[in-house]
């Protein structure tokens, strides 16, 4: 018998509420695995700019859905302890690029694994391309949509 705080789970919810379900275990997760460096689940933007070097503060609040002042809140933090920088862009002086740091570029392969572990654990596989792929598919479409004012 499941228990009685899975019986919202069920094949009439909507998917937006599983995937939501999802998304925020796995920051409880990883957040349980990394207190010691009081991320929270914050530590998502180090990931992303670890792997998408001199990305914007405006590519951080399309990709998490946040709000200019809570990304600009975030990065600062970052940038104070040392996991982050900030330089000019070049082709437009207004807008910085950001970049992660040897002190975060260190944490990010135990980060990485610790989000390895958690796939493994909840059942994905190595051969779940398709359904990331498909995952990765509706998340650009639902972008899109909402910068299109629909």
């Amino acid at each position: 018998m499941e228990d009685e705080s899975f019986q919202a789970i069920n094949d009439d919810s909507p998917l937006i509420a599983w995937i939501h379900n999802i998304s925020l275990n796995q920051q409880k997760y990883m957040k349980s695995k990394i207190k010691e460096y009081d991320f929270g689940h914050d530590v998502r933007y180090i990931m992303y700019i670890h792997d998408n070097p001199k990305c914007s503060q405006e590519n951080l609040v399309t990709m998490f859905c946040q709000s200019k002042g809570n990304v600009a809140k975030i990065i600062k933090k970052f940038e104070d302890d040392g996991y982050i920088k900030r330089e000019i862009n070049p082709q437009n002086r207004r807008k910085y690029m950001l970049t992660t740091t040897d002190k975060a570029n260190d944490l990010v392969p135990k980060f990485r694994q610790i989000s390895k572990d958690w796939e493994r654990e909840v059942g994905l596989t190595d051969e779940d391309h398709e359904l990331k792929k498909r995952l990765r598919e509706i998340a650009i479409n639902g972008m899109n949509l909402t910068k299109e004012g629909v």
